[in-house]
């Protein structure tokens, strides 16, 4: 098994302790590793890391746990990177979600406006890791979870010769949790999803070994005119039949743009208000169990529950160990293998992951109903992940209006105005507007 230094960016968050129980999880495959946890000052690495190290000794596991707030320090010669951190916390995520929303446009972390600038905050800091590592760890792999993992992967991938995967479980779960949500049995469905990330369709869906459509069709003509019925679960399950596949939860923001936008006013607290309101409850069951020898996640009181970015884990255990295993994984679309799509755009597909890293595999194009929308965000994301790594306002500006949920100068120029005055603590001077700085 494969012993390796693998440095955490992010590893005094609220994710952090799920995420080392998914390391530890996995411990045997990976004996005698070091996990740094780098973060800011002022985080909780040292709780993280006492939770951490009293999990894995109670499961007598060989891995060492150290910490540290200075990035390059703890980056050098590291084997992998794990990357999941948020530039200005929850609070930056409250602004990306309300000001958007005040001018009639859909307010998210990886969608629209809100995406848009968590991608410019992600990037910002992604090109000081970047530069980390050419100096101190050029041989190094990255395994991106920070938030919106496609437009991050994007201006990496595009700007640098590190390889950089990008992760994430919606291709797995997101057909399941349909399914799960109607009442079916969560482990029998069986689906494979390709597109973007949170832009992703199932070119395959199946119950107990046969086709689910058949099963959604039912559902919804059951349901459709009960006022009962769970919103979310409703326009989930109308673009499923409407377009005789599962879709990525996201396309509900595009496809029932104008009942999303209501229910988002109508709502007294945005989605990370939300969450900051549950963040103390968080930390005080962590420290709980840090007085345990051997301590127990709760998955009620965990963020993001026991075993966080698990795929991630997965990934990185099927590269080092050379393991030749098949996963759902965010790369440049090299050779093609999604047709429709231009090699460098990162899509989201499967590969096959080893030691010599990660090929995509060949998928089905989109069919032709669905992939107009996709090409669209693909664009868009090819602009924005250009703007967050070498352009400035102006460029940000005409990228923010190509996003299907912008689509006008003048919001475009608005929203963006206000997001990079909230946010210019966490931008390069590039990408704010000479008015607001």
């Amino acid at each position: 098994m494969a012993a390796i230094r693998m440095a955490y960016v992010g590893g005094g968050s609220t994710r952090a302790v799920g995420t080392v129980a998914s390391f530890i999880h996995q411990g045997d495959d990976f004996a005698g590793s070091e996990i740094v946890l780098i973060d800011l000052p002022g985080s909780r690495l040292d709780l993280v890391k006492t939770l951490a190290e009293k999990m894995a000794k109670a499961r007598g596991l060989d891995m060492t746990f150290t910490t540290t707030t200075d990035r390059r320090a703890g980056l050098a010669g590291v084997d992998a990177v794990l990357s999941s951190f948020r530039p200005g916390g929850f609070e930056a995520r409250v602004l990306d979600e309300q000001i958007p929303l005040k001018h009639g446009v859909i307010g998210q972390e990886t969608q629209g406006p809100g995406g848009f600038f968590m991608a410019m905050r992600s990037v910002n800091v992604m090109m000081g890791v970047e530069a980390d590592l050419a100096a101190v760890a050029p041989n190094a792999k990255v395994f991106n979870y920070t938030n919106p993992v496609n437009l991050v992967a994007q201006a990496w991938t595009t700007h640098s010769d590190i390889p950089l995967v990008a992760l994430c479980e919606g291709p797995i779960v997101y057909p399941r949790e349909l399914m799960r949500d109607l009442g079916y049995v969560y482990d029998d469905v069986d689906a494979k999803m390709v597109g973007l990330n949170h832009a992703s369709w199932a070119f395959e869906q199946s119950y107990q070994g046969e086709d689910a459509m058949p099963i959604l069709r039912r559902e919804w003509e059951a349901r459709k005119d009960d006022p009962s019925q769970d919103a979310d679960l409703l326009r989930r399950l109308r673009i499923a039949t409407t377009f005789d596949a599962i879709p990525s939860h996201y396309f509900q923001y595009y496809y029932c743009e104008d009942e999303v936008v209501a229910e988002l006013r109508a709502k007294g607290t945005t989605r990370a208000q939300d969450i900051l309101s549950w963040t103390p409850g968080y930390w005080e069951h962590y420290e709980e169990q840090a007085q345990s020898d051997d301590p127990q996640l709760d998955p009620d009181r965990s963020r993001g529950g026991i075993h966080e970015l698990e795929l991630a884990i997965d990934v990185m255990d099927a590269v080092f160990n050379d393991k030749n295993e098949i996963h759902p994984v965010n790369v440049p679309n090299k050779g093609g293998m999604l047709p429709g799509f231009a090699e460098d755009i990162v899509v989201e597909i499967y590969g096959r992951c080893n030691k010599d890293w990660i090929d995509p595999l060949p998928a089905p194009p989109l069919s032709r109903d669905v992939r107009g929308l996709v090409e669209a965000l693909a664009e868009y994301q090819a602009l924005a992940g250009k703007v967050a790594w070498e352009g400035d306002w102006k460029a940000g500006i005409r990228a923010l209006a190509a996003n299907p949920l912008v689509r006008t100068i003048e919001k475009a120029e608005t929203i963006y105005t206000e997001l990079a005055a909230a946010h210019r603590a966490h931008l390069p001077e590039r990408l704010v507007p000479p008015s607001v700085r």
